[in-house]
């Protein structure tokens, strides 16, 4: 955290590299959370850039005292969020407001995360739940925030966070007993589910 803190500060100094050093600590996670949020991998290259020119631009507004990652991560779904409404609004203009195809035997995920949700198999899984769902799923399980981070990242109460933590686990319970009754009891024992940690 103290290096990142010296990076921002470089970064509103002025310094390009230290902003690319930001940018090469952080978008690999990044990069997988939202690829798996908007389904392809040019949305999701989109999305990124966005992000990080949103971040730049609003750099002289973060709080230092708080983590990075967090707040980057805010900054990141509410580019998704808004590349979705394009996308619907899209969609609807030509008469064909449907959820885009997300063809999951294309992902290119490498981390060891993914590869425990059995690839395309759980993937599908959290796609089909509704988004605000998704959201939690991912961050929770597959990026390993607590509740409390969530909370923030997503601007919620944490009751709130909670509550879909247990509608996302009651949904796939529904698919997957044995796994998801597995999460289920670890997610009340330990804010983290022991999927090996972020990707970082």
């Amino acid at each position: 955290m103290e290096q990142e803190r010296d990076l921002i500060e470089r970064t509103l100094a002025g310094s390009s590299a230290a902003y690319a050093e930001l940018y090469e600590r952080t978008a690999g996670e990044l990069y997988k959370l939202i690829r798996l949020l908007v389904g392809n991998t040019e949305d999701a290259q989109d999305v990124m850039q966005e992000t990080y020119l949103q971040a730049h631009r609003n750099l002289h507004r973060f709080d230092r005292d708080r983590a990075w990652r967090p707040w980057l991560t805010g900054i990141a779904l509410r580019q998704v969020k808004a590349h979705r409404r394009k996308r619907w609004l899209q969609a609807q203009r030509i008469g064909r407001a449907v959820q885009y195809n997300r063809r999951t035997e294309e992902a290119d995920f490498s981390n060891e995360s993914v590869e425990r949700l059995d690839r395309g198999e759980w993937i599908e899984r959290i796609e089909r739940l509704p988004y605000k769902l998704q959201q939690i799923v991912i961050l929770k399980y597959l990026n390993d925030y607590a509740q409390e981070e969530i909370a923030e990242i997503l601007n919620i109460p944490l009751g709130t966070v909670k509550s879909r933590v247990h509608a996302a686990l009651e949904r796939l319970r529904k698919n997957e007993p044995k796994l998801s009754q597995q999460a289920q009891s670890e997610s009340v024992e330990s804010p983290h589910l022991k999927t090996g940690g972020r990707y970082s």
